[in-house]
């Protein structure tokens, strides 16, 4: 996002304070070491029933904490401390939730064995959020219940007050944003990580084409809505290609598959290849230009030719108009077709305008053309679904494709539009590239917010 914050903070540069928060709670009678099994803990906490250990004494308590959990012996690996709030308070995100836990097997990322018991989030979280000097605690919805207990928290412990501000997450048509189900298409190897363009990630988007000005005025426009929604995928889209349609130098591909070979005939037709000098943006001359290679010999796409019919007058982009010659229009694959060049004809008296290389004179710069599809095929995952049986199977194709000459100065990260195709991010160009390597662009195709945009 290009955001760079003054400090980046750990939970765990506070491990030592909050291990003296819980003591002093413990000191005070707001805290309970418990050794029933998990199992009846959650039946018990379900059900509103105290906990026979609820009544412990503070001695005893600290004994535990101080000695025993922090030691991670077997006394202390039984045991986990629970606050004292309520056994059954409607809420039952107030029924004594568990503060503190051992964990002796898995060393932590930061800190090693240090430590051998680590705070909860539901503990760590306003005590941590307090002492930083935090004035705003922006929490999603899902944790409305649970703002009871973080005051609890702030109010027992007598810490500096914070501010709560909820807001609804955003949820997308057929998209799915938990990290657990996330991070199985991962580990499972349907994506290529957490930047693949597929993913709900801000690196996945990104890595799609999305713009960091787009996406801040999207996230603003939205504003911090409590109301739940599910949105399409349409407007996230447009509002990028408000800021790229201005900017996005035009370039032009050709499929590999099936390419056309045309022979261009006439006066106008040159003999040898030329080169002028066009504009990369129709309406922006800041963009800067392009060198555009004419020659008598040029490749059009496939599905180009199957649409024409011999005689019929065609526009050339870019060049001007020409007649369709010597073109078997019942052919399964029509391999070669002539075109004779009219200059002086009037390309809005044409029906159809087409994308051409010149495939002589100029050299073609090979290209991959990647376009994706949603993940899944239901628009809403329900809680009771099996996120397995709505895969799409298919999410991903790729096109070989050749590009224009001026392409090759492309870099990773260039946003394009390739003419009638639409918009393109460069993913790879051909200098990044490892020795050895066959060099070719690889663009991925960015959605652009029309109806059914992907």
């Amino acid at each position: 996002m290009g955001i760079k914050p003054d400090t980046v903070t750990y939970t765990s540069d506070y491990f030592d304070y909050l291990y003296d928060m819980c003591v002093r709670m413990i000191k005070e009678g707001h805290a309970y070491a418990d050794d029933t099994d998990q199992e009846t803990m959650r039946d018990q906490r379900w059900k509103g029933i105290a906990s026979a250990r609820r009544d412990r004494s503070i001695e005893e308590n600290l004994r535990i904490f101080t000695e025993e959990m922090k030691n991670g012996t077997e006394e202390g690996l039984k045991n986990c401390i629970r606050a004292k709030l309520s056994v059954d308070n409607p809420n039952k995100a107030l029924r004594d939730p568990v503060i503190y836990r051992c964990n002796i097997e898995t060393p932590h990322h930061r800190t090693g064995t240090k430590w051998k018991m680590y705070p909860m989030y539901d503990f760590a979280c306003p005590v941590v959020d307090s002492h930083e000097g935090v004035t705003h605690a922006l929490r999603s919805t899902e944790y409305t219940d649970r703002n009871p207990q973080y005051q609890w928290f702030i109010d027992t412990l007598k810490l500096r007050q914070v501010y709560m501000w909820d807001f609804a997450r955003m949820n997308f048509i057929r998209t799915f944003l938990s990290k657990r189900k996330l991070a199985k298409l991962v580990d499972t190897g349907k994506v290529w990580g957490w930047d693949d363009p597929r993913m709900p990630t801000i690196r996945g988007v990104r890595r799609r084409g999305m713009t960091i000005p787009a996406l801040r005025d999207f996230i603003l426009k939205q504003g911090p809505s409590r109301n739940v929604v599910t949105m399409d995928w349409t407007n996230f889209w447009a509002s990028n290609k408000k800021e790229i349609d201005p900017i996005a130098p035009r370039h032009t591909a050709i499929t590999k598959k099936d390419a056309v070979k045309v022979l261009v005939k006439g006066a106008d037709a040159p003999a040898e290849p030329i080169k002028q000098e066009k504009p990369k943006h129709p309406k922006n001359k800041e963009v800067g230009t392009k060198q555009v290679t004419f020659a008598n010999e040029l490749i059009m796409d496939q599905a180009d030719a199957k649409s024409f019919k011999d005689g019929e007058e065609i526009t050339i982009m870019g060049w001007g108009n020409g007649f369709v010659r010597n073109i078997d229009s019942s052919a399964e694959v029509i391999p070669t077709l002539e075109i004779d060049l009219n200059l002086a004809g009037d390309v809005k008296s044409t029906e159809k305008k087409v994308t051409w290389l010149a495939s002589k004179g100029q050299t073609l710069v090979p290209a991959e053309l990647w376009d994706f599809d949603y993940l899944i095929t239901k628009d809403v995952l329900q809680e009771e679904d099996n996120m397995e049986d709505f895969l799409n199977p298919v999410t991903e194709t790729m096109e070989e494709a050749w590009c224009d000459e001026a392409s090759a100065t492309l870099k990773k990260d260039d946003i394009i539009q390739l003419e009638r195709r639409g918009y393109y991010r460069v993913d790879k160009g051909l200098n990044d590239w490892k020795e050895g390597e066959e060099k070719k662009l690889v663009l991925f195709c960015i959605p652009t917010g029309k109806t059914g945009s992907k």
